[in-house]
């Protein structure tokens, strides 16, 4: 039965050394000032191992942190106490080894494909010929060679993902940040856009953090599930090791008997966490 307990995962990776983690949070709390003078902790003593080349999707209900720790992960926040290891060593300021994909587009409108595909190759000094290969054969590999001199105006929501996608892998990173990035999509446009952030991933392994609200998302997609609590002081309150077979197909596999079980014990975990999360929200 594919189900595991959080603290065996816990001892396995701590067998497996330091070394085999890309990412490592220890005890990461994250609290910001309110408008009225106080204090909102978001996230409380988060300890996360994500190994290298390890998809690890983070679940929760609405504002239980999850972005907060990709942030954190990213180095565009600085925890309020714990520290944050990447590849073993102490993360100071920006993470350079991380690719982060937002949930909104983030292109730039005056750019064609082409030219925001190569934003980072440029703002690098990669030499003309080098960022001009690259830059084609990522909208090729993306299936988007024919639409390079396209504008984002004139691309459908699931083109401008692609684009976003192909801009961030151009640059190798190491770790992908992901936060929600298919929300916006209709179904049929998700489906195949999980499809195909699986090949390019499985292509080149880099270990990757996905932050989504849809659990049948992160069971198709990951390795492993994180499950956070409601707010404030959100914790991890379980992990699930996903062991559903590779190659996936995200819509096929979700018929399947394993997966059926995993969502099932993955629900009951979270089903009142996510009620606590919207009683929360209606409050606000």
């Amino acid at each position: 039965m594919p189900a595991v307990v959080k603290d065996h995962l816990s001892l396995v990776r701590s067998q497996q050394g330091a070394a085999s983690s890309a990412v490592s949070l220890k005890s990461i709390t994250c609290s910001f000032s309110t408008p009225k003078g106080g204090t909102y902790t978001a996230v409380k003593d988060i300890c996360l191992d994500v190994g290298e080349a390890e998809f690890v999707s983070v679940v929760g209900p609405t504002g239980c942190g999850k972005s907060t720790i990709l942030n954190s992960i990213a180095g565009l926040l600085q925890p309020t106490s714990g520290t944050v290891e990447v590849f073993g060593k102490p993360l100071q300021g920006i993470n350079r080894d991380a690719g982060y994909m937002f949930q909104a587009d983030a292109l730039m409108p005056w750019r064609t494909a082409y030219d925001n595909v190569v934003a980072g190759l440029q703002f690098r000094g990669t030499e003309p010929e080098e960022m001009k290969h690259l830059g084609h054969q990522w909208l090729d590999r993306v299936g988007l060679g024919r639409f390079a001199d396209r504008y984002p105006h004139q691309m459908s929501g699931g083109m401008r993902k692609r684009v976003a996608m192909a801009q961030m892998l151009i640059l190798n990173p190491k770790i992908i940040l992901m936060d929600e990035p298919f929300s916006a999509l209709d179904v049929q446009t998700r489906q195949l856009m999980e499809n195909e952030l699986l090949a390019l991933w499985s292509a080149n392994r880099r270990s990757a953090v996905f932050i989504t609200h849809d659990l049948e998302e992160a069971i198709a997609m990951s390795d492993r599930v994180v499950v956070l609590s409601a707010g404030p002081a959100s914790h991890i309150m379980a992990e699930f090791e996903i062991t559903l077979s590779r190659p996936r197909d995200v819509a096929e596999i979700r018929m399947t008997p394993e997966f059926l079980d995993l969502h099932h014990q993955i629900w009951a975990t979270m089903r009142d966490e996510v009620m606590k999360g919207y009683q929360q929200s209606q409050q606000g």
